[in-house]
């Protein structure tokens, strides 16, 4: 069975990165720290194995931000996108940016999470499942 690679970069194409499939999980993020970072009402990510990823140009060129006690974010110092999130409570896992990938994945966002922490300009009328609460994935029973 042939392995599929799927390609990404930023803006200005000086990060390039790649990783093998399968992903873990793809979702829309809501919370205030993935919306403030990204300039965006909500942030689609992708969950990759780190053992699956690894960079093709540019590493050179992150600049890293610890965001809270156990998570920090990397982004394009010349270009300024934003590109991954990691965190302790998931060291071996990388969180990508879906928008900067080229190529088709293996899955579709399957919720939206930090739900309850959205804002009121966005609408959301998907049928997906609205994660919340102070995890930020535990089930809603108000989705509106």
């Amino acid at each position: 069975m042939a392995t599929t690679t799927i390609s990404g970069c930023c803006f200005c194409d000086g990060v390039r990165f790649e990783f093998t499939l399968p992903t873990q999980w793809c979702g829309h993020c809501h919370c205030s720290m993935c919306r403030r970072a990204h300039g965006a009402g909500y942030v689609t990510w992708v969950a990759v194995a780190r053992k699956q990823f690894r960079f093709t140009a540019g590493e050179d060129l992150l600049t890293h931000f610890e965001s809270s006690d156990h998570g920090k974010r990397s982004f394009c110092r010349k270009c300024g996108s934003s590109l991954f999130c990691e965190s302790s409570h998931h060291a071996d896992v990388i969180d990508v940016v879906l928008a900067n990938l080229e190529g088709e994945l293996d899955r579709q966002p399957q919720a939206n999470v930090y739900f309850s922490d959205r804002v009121e300009w966005v609408a959301v009328d998907d049928s997906l499942p609205r994660l919340g609460g102070a995890t930020g994935v535990e089930p809603l029973h108000d989705t509106s």
